[in-house]
């Protein structure tokens, strides 16, 4: 079946659909990553978005339960090179075309994935259409623009959780998979704020000796503060920090107080209630494959990430320091308090998918619990 992707500027890409049939809208970003589709597909961060894979072929390793990092798929559309309906997985359950009809996401293949990159590097991030069912230009590019900016927009409410839970499970293992840890080697309790928190995100803090209770994003602070715990996470999530002014709020309660550790859009929520300011970027970074320079020690690592939005360090002068620096296009990755036991980072040290250089940083939370206790 033919199928359209036209984006707000005018530009348009005739391919092929797979997935689910339809029409699909949201902000058109490309992801870097060479493999873990999967792990893409399912992550909360990606809420609002359609997403373009450069590596050309998608589909080959399948679809299995083991690597979902949420319960369901959160993007509104995805877009490959070339689609792969034979999996060689050993792990694989089922067909990536399947798992996109099964959860109603309209993918298109076949088009120019190198051109329409190098479109959204030239001329920025923006909305766009997949249709199945209108392939008129003319038509697709009007809708495109009818779609809402991503700027503005509180996307975390809609894929945080609903109540309170708890997390016992650690990393994978190649010949365990997943296993619960022992109450008795969790040392360390935390609150973990859901925006659209990462499973891997709390298999790293689990495996890292914390005891942790996952709370929805508008969680009083001083519910939170009942529990007594060693720290406080702001996890990853989708859109735009600055309308969340509650979250925001909610925050600047726990400053001075637990030591905080935040990444990606906790990261952001985290440099507005400290005051400082926050900016849309161009295209911002996605993929698995990114390089990031520790100031502190200067070391480079390579990182998964995944924003559109990036904190001003500037705003933040004499509360925090750059932590973390990206060595691509020098935004922030990083950032600590200057007297007080907080810090964040932009991108993923939890991967999946993605390098492990960044793990040490959930030993570093724990290690501020440990000397704040």
């Amino acid at each position: 079946m033919k199928a359209v992707l036209a984006l707000a500027d005018g530009r348009t890409f005739a391919g092929k659909s797979f997935g689910a049939t339809g029409e699909a809208t949201g902000e058109v970003v490309f992801n870097t990553a060479m493999s873990g589709y999967q792990e893409v597909l399912t992550d909360p961060s990606y809420k609002g978005q359609m997403v373009c894979m450069t590596y050309p072929q998608m589909g080959n390793t399948g679809i299995n339960p083991e690597d979902m990092e949420s319960s369901g798929l959160h993007l509104a559309g995805f877009i490959v090179k070339e689609y792969l309906d034979f999996p060689s997985n050993w792990r694989s359950t089922m067909t990536l075309d399947a798992y996109l009809k099964e959860n109603g996401v309209v993918g298109i293949q076949g088009l120019d994935t190198r051109a329409l990159t190098r479109h959204l590097r030239d001329n920025g991030a923006q909305n766009g259409i997949i249709s199945t069912v209108d392939l008129d230009p003319g038509s697709l590019v009007r809708k495109a623009r009818a779609v809402p900016s991503m700027a503005g927009l509180d996307l975390a409410s809609g894929v945080s959780c609903h109540e309170p839970y708890h997390w016992s499970e650690k990393l994978w293992d190649l010949e365990t998979g997943y296993s619960q840890a022992e109450r008795g080697e969790l040392k360390y309790k935390v609150v973990a704020y859901d925006f659209g928190i990462k499973y891997n995100i709390l298999r790293c803090l689990v495996s890292a000796g914390c005891d942790v209770t996952v709370v929805p994003a508008g969680f009083p602070a001083e519910q939170a503060l009942a529990l007594n715990p060693d720290g406080i996470f702001l996890s990853n999530g989708p859109g735009d920090p600055e309308p969340m002014t509650a979250v925001i709020e909610n925050i600047r309660k726990f400053v001075g107080k637990k030591p905080i550790f935040g990444i990606c859009l906790g990261h952001q929520l985290l440099g507005l209630a400290l005051g400082g300011r926050t900016q849309k970027l161009k295209f911002g970074n996605h993929g698995s494959n990114l390089p990031v320079m520790d100031m502190a020690t200067r070391k480079v690592e390579i990182t998964a990430q995944n924003h559109g939005f990036s904190v001003d360090i500037d705003s933040l002068a004499g509360v925090t320091s750059l932590a973390h620096e990206n060595l691509n296009d020098q935004t922030v990755e990083g950032m600590r308090h200057c007297e007080l036991p907080i810090f964040s980072v932009q991108h993923h040290p939890e991967a999946s998918p993605g390098p492990h250089d960044s793990h040490y940083l959930f030993g570093r939370f724990v290690e501020m619990m440990e000397k704040n206790r």
